[in-house]
């Protein structure tokens, strides 16, 4: 078993506020309307998406790897902007992963825009072993991802406000 952190930062010419409102209080609404070809749906399985908010993240078949991913909402700070969550069941756990949580971050910068702080916290199986090159695709993913949410609120600019 091996223990891994993986860090991914991006600046943003996207206010924080604008960020947390869109990716952690609306997530659910967003990520199918601007990743519609990633994401089918995403459920509140329990929960108002408050702390302890179990949300289930239903993938489309371009995900090859899994079908869904179950999430736990571990922790909300409004004031920080700071969200932490958990994958419960699904996605990668239990193919290489034992474990595996999240925190992200959005921090206001002084000439504009943010900066988004992506921390993933991860347990391999025993005997797994991590491919660098396919978590480097991982990483690559979740920054085309972010790339997309940003252009369409950029686009928007009256939503999430």
């Amino acid at each position: 078993m091996v223990s891994g952190t993986a860090i991914t930062e991006e600046v943003s010419q996207v206010e924080a506020r604008r960020l947390w409102n869109a990716m952690v209080k609306d997530s659910h609404n967003l990520l199918p309307k601007v990743l519609p070809e990633l994401f089918a749906s995403v459920t509140l399985l329990q929960g108002d998406g408050g702390v302890g908010t179990i949300k289930q993240l239903n993938f489309t078949p371009a995900n090859k790897d899994f079908s869904y991913a179950k999430e736990r909402v571990d922790e909300i700070d409004e004031e920080k902007m700071v969200y932490k969550y958990t994958t419960i069941d699904g996605g990668p756990l239990g193919k290489k992963l034992s474990a595996l949580n999240f925190e992200l971050k959005f921090v206001p910068r002084k000439e504009g825009g943010c900066v988004v702080i992506w921390i993933c916290n991860y347990e391999t199986l025993p005997g797994a072993q991590l491919d660098e090159g396919r978590a480097q695709e991982v990483k690559e993913h979740n920054n085309g991802m972010f790339k997309k949410i940003e252009q369409y609120l950029v686009s928007n600019p009256n939503l999430y406000c």
